[in-house]
């Protein structure tokens, strides 16, 4: 049996990150884990920035309010979740991913959390396990189930390859260039014939 298991924003949503650095004029916030693999390093630095500014975690809610899921996500989630169980590992954090999900059918997702102080500033993100996605993977591997994984960024790269099988979307052409022999596609119809076959095997 099969478990599929997907990277959420730069997937089938946008980077909140990314677009929260648009409504707030801080070009520094577009920064990702497809530019920086060092999570906890992008974290504490993004949460420094977000003091500094003056900026709360509601400022960021309402920018993720206002989110749309990418053009063809829900079909293609809706379509992968009838063939397939299916979970979302990301490294985005409860409070944010709520209204996210929602518009995309509610399919499960593990991710982290936030600490936020009295007046409403993050703090610390606190990650739900070390290695989260890879070992989210292999404790699905350890009680019977075989992975399928993808995802666009450096922090999806140990649970693709760790899995049955594994494949890069969207993701950058540093990326695609670094590991080449990781089969890479920008279309959900191309992706989930992808999936498909290895589910025929």
């Amino acid at each position: 049996m099969y478990i599929t298991c997907l990277d959420m924003e730069g997937v089938v949503s946008p980077e909140i990150w990314i677009e929260f650095s648009k409504v707030s004029g801080i070009p520094e916030l577009s920064r990702t884990t497809r530019d920086e693999p060092d999570y906890d390093k992008l974290m504490n630095w993004r949460i420094s920035i977000l003091r500094e500014k003056g900026l709360k975690l509601k400022d960021i809610q309402n920018t993720i309010a206002k989110i749309e899921p990418l053009t063809g996500a829900k079909d293609f989630l809706d379509e992968l979740r009838s063939i397939c169980q299916t979970v979302v590992l990301s490294d985005t954090f409860e409070e944010f991913a709520g209204p996210i999900l929602k518009k995309l059918g509610m399919p499960t997702v593990f991710c982290n959390s936030l600490e936020v102080d009295s007046e409403g500033f993050i703090v610390k993100h606190k990650m739900r396990c070390k290695n989260s996605k890879l070992s989210t993977v292999k404790a699905f591997q350890s009680i019977g189930f075989e992975t399928i994984a993808f995802g666009d960024s450096y922090n999806d790269l140990a649970m693709i390859e760790q899995s049955k099988a594994g494949f890069l979307f969207r993701t950058t052409e540093k990326i695609k260039n670094d590991y080449p022999s990781i089969p890479s596609f920008t279309d959900y119809g191309e992706l989930l014939k992808a999936i498909k076959a290895v589910l025929k095997k």
